[in-house]
């Protein structure tokens, strides 16, 4: 059976629980037609670059499928006649990654990291150097 990554986003005024409910439904729709969902990542709400049915961010979400192209081809059509969805986008792959994605990845080391300063770390004195007096 093909593989395929599913990307979709979802208005910026629907919550968390009601993209959940969505998950399910579209998650349903793929194992009914004899697929499965495998696993399913949250990437929460981002801005856009761009705006997008008057929206300036959106909820986005991965989603590993294994199906036929016709349970795929359903639930697309599905997501272009709800109204929550404002895009989405699949990919046929050769093999599903079971680690975390890119953007979850950059979100743990951004967490990790920890305070403003990024990797810089603190100047030594604890404050800038004195300033220069205006003879010199």
């Amino acid at each position: 059976m093909p593989l395929y990554e599913h990307v979709f986003l979802a208005r910026q005024d629907v919550s968390a629980q009601q993209v959940e409910q969505l998950v399910e439904q579209y998650k349903g729709l793929i194992e009914g037609a004899g697929g499965t969902v495998g696993k399913v990542e949250n990437w929460g709400l981002r801005t856009l670059a761009y705006r997008i049915k008057k929206n300036r961010k959106a909820h986005y979400t991965l989603m590993n499928i294994e199906a036929p192209h016709a349970a795929v081809a359903e639930m697309e059509r599905q997501m272009g006649l709800s109204e929550d969805v404002l895009r989405y986008m699949t990919f046929r792959v050769n093999e599903l990654e079971e680690e975390p994605s890119a953007m979850m990845q950059k979100r743990d080391r951004d967490d990790r990291r920890g305070g403003g300063r990024g990797d810089r770390g603190d100047r030594p004195g604890g404050s800038r150097p004195p300033r220069r007096a205006e003879g010199e």
